[in-house]
């Protein structure tokens, strides 16, 4: 088998490509497709009969340009920020929930949002009494920052 692949250089190269574009499934930053990029020239180098050497340089060269040129391309096409979207409490910021018990300058309360009840103060010093709504303006751990909720804002 080794003695064929020697002979057939090509097929190194399909299973390094392939080997990175399986490898990259699981990271998804797109550094490992640069190094399957590079397999791809490594195969052309193998057809057109490049000593081993030549092929591992041709991978080579062609990796790191694709990391330099190609990836930074692909990052902003596939992670761009209008894609991104908030999780876990970062979600909750702009939300609108129900006071459940009273919220003061000088003490936190809590506010209910989707059925979880979240630790809340005050961002301006208002007070809130139970049954107002609340908007979520920020968060501190796991302490949420509330102003009076009104349908202007």
């Amino acid at each position: 088998m080794i003695e064929y692949i020697g002979q057939n250089l090509w097929l190194f190269w399909v299973i390094i490509t392939c080997t990175c574009l399986i490898m990259e499934l699981s990271s998804g930053d797109f550094f490992v497709t640069c190094f399957a990029i590079g397999g791809l020239f490594g195969i052309i180098a193998s057809v057109v009969c490049l000593p081993f050497w030549a092929q591992v340089l041709v991978w080579a060269i062609f990796s790191m340009l694709s990391i330099w040129l190609i990836r930074p391309r692909l990052l902003r096409r596939f992670h761009s920020k209008e894609h991104e979207r908030s999780s876990n409490a970062d979600a909750l910021i702009g939300r609108v929930g129900t006071v459940i018990e009273p919220i003061t300058p000088q003490e936190s309360g809590y506010v209910q949002v989707d059925g979880d009840q979240w630790k809340a103060v005050s961002d301006s010093g208002e007070t809130f009494q139970k049954g107002d709504k609340a908007k979520i303006v920020s968060r501190d751990s796991i302490i949420v920052k509330v102003k009076k909720y009104n349908k202007s804002n």
